[in-house]
């Protein structure tokens, strides 16, 4: 049975940090459901977690409906302590956060799911114009961290909020959770990334009405975000010296980012993003973008090819309020965005995010962010504990096919957490020989892990 006792001693360290954020009670259920979600290599369904953490004839199975129904827990409490864990574990002290924003859609069916709707599906495999689906859409914030055997950033989600058909929009509720983030880290400084859909989540409040007229970020938090192709753009009016009343703010139009590409200056620059380093063309330009943030000063980032030869100009347009940093380092910031993408990837398709049945309330609301945070959790462990230089060998060693490969994948990651939860699971206090019956347990728990 994998419950608290019975945890590996590194694993267990890691949730004991957790156990503020529930009573006695509700605690046992959570590592228990958080240990069997890990270890099910099936449907992670809620029955599913308590199979796999092997208290399916122990606990009736209304305990853990309850846990996720009815039991006294906050989920943004449980992620603001994850990621106080992660910060304080995984991020040197001082250096800034880089938070990665983004909505993604669990889908799901019936007609009594709480707040399922239709919604846009980016990760549709259809036509850009068809791209929805049904089910219950999720804005997402997620740390950027560097680990040092990996060349690339992982993003490791801390914080959820769900969308309904009466909330705010995307944008406000992407400000509400960095708020939060904000407020859980004081002193630090902190960056956000997005994709095109929140380009103005920073935007002032008066440039829109409706549900976007509370949108906004927290004081001193930058938001760097790709620039639409269409946007107006602005110079900034010099001061006219003597002249009375208000000055000028607004200047010449500068138009389109297309427009600008044709008569900016590029210098050439090497930049570190995905994995690689690169060499590109950047323009920088210091202008306004008033449909959106008014008279606030903002930077627009060109980054071009070698060789390119697109229509446009350029191939990549970026906007940001960070007024100080150098343009390489805004397109490298941006560039570790795409790390949330592949967190969602990894959270429906190996963690098993999504697939719990429930319809009530409060449950829809637990059960996605519990997920990501066991994933951020699993991650983190793996970092402190469960890393080994030889890992990848012997992944090839299983799998020749993956020559090129010498860094884990998350897929990896699990897989380690889930045959140690096996290995501390049919370790005795007292040593003696296995049984074979013991021994046979054991191999087939770790072929079932490794599925």
């Amino acid at each position: 049975m994998l419950q608290f006792e019975t945890l590996p001693a590194s694993f267990a360290a890691l949730l004991a940090t957790l156990r503020p954020c529930f009573t006695a009670p509700s605690f046992r259920t959570f590592t228990a459901l958080l240990a069997g979600m890990i270890a099910q290599p099936g449907r992670c369904t809620v029955t599913g977690m308590l199979t796999a953490a092997g208290l399916g004839g122990v606990w009736h199975h209304y305990r853990a409906y309850w846990f996720f129904g009815r039991a006294r827990w906050c989920v943004d409490i449980l992620g603001m302590a994850v990621l106080r864990l992660v910060v304080t574990r995984l991020l040197p002290a001082g250096v800034p956060l880089v938070v990665a924003v983004d909505d993604t859609l669990f889908r799901r069916s019936g007609r009594k799911v709480h707040a399922a709707a239709w919604f846009h599906d980016g990760a549709a495999k259809r036509p850009k114009n068809s791209r929805v689906g049904w089910g219950n859409s999720w804005v997402v914030a997620g740390l950027i961290v560097d680990l040092p055997f990996l060349d690339r950033p992982v993003c490791l989600p801390v914080a959820a909020a769900l969308c309904t058909t009466h909330s705010p929009s995307k944008q406000v509720l992407a400000g509400q959770l960095v708020t939060a983030i904000v407020q859980a880290c004081p002193g630090r400084q902190v960056h956000v990334v997005g994709d095109a859909w929140y380009a103005g989540a920073d935007g002032a409040g008066g440039a829109t009405v409706g549900a976007a007229r509370t949108r906004g970020l927290p004081e001193g938090v930058s938001l760097t975000s790709r620039l639409r192709a269409n946007a107006a753009l602005q110079a900034i009016a010099a001061p006219i010296p003597g002249a009375r009343g208000r000055p000028r703010r607004i200047g010449a139009r500068l138009g389109t980012p297309t427009q600008i590409a044709g008569n900016t200056t590029w210098t050439t620059a090497t930049v570190r993003r995905y994995g690689r380093t690169d060499t590109v063309d950047l323009a920088d330009i210091t202008c306004l973008w008033y449909g959106v943030y008014r008279s606030r000063t903002i930077r627009v980032i060109l980054v071009r090819e070698p060789g390119s030869t697109t229509k446009t100009g350029y191939d990549l347009a970026l906007v940001t309020t960070d007024l100080t940093s150098p343009p390489e380092q805004i397109v490298t910031r941006y560039a570790t965005r795409w790390t949330i993408e592949v967190a969602f990837q990894d959270a429906k398709q190996i963690t098993g995010v999504g697939q719990t049945h429930t319809r009530t309330r409060t449950a829809v609301e637990r059960t996605v962010p519990f997920g990501l945070f066991t994933q951020s959790l699993v991650v983190c462990w793996y970092a402190l504990h469960g890393h080994h230089p030889d890992l990848a060998n012997q992944r090839r060693a299983t799998a020749p096919w993956y020559r090129s490969k010498t860094q884990p994948a998350y897929h990896d990651m699990i897989t380690k957490l889930r045959r140690t939860l096996i290995t501390a699971r049919f370790r005795t206090d007292k040593p003696r020989n296995p049984t074979p019956d013991e021994i046979l347990a054991v191999h087939q728990a770790w072929a079932e892990a490794a599925a």
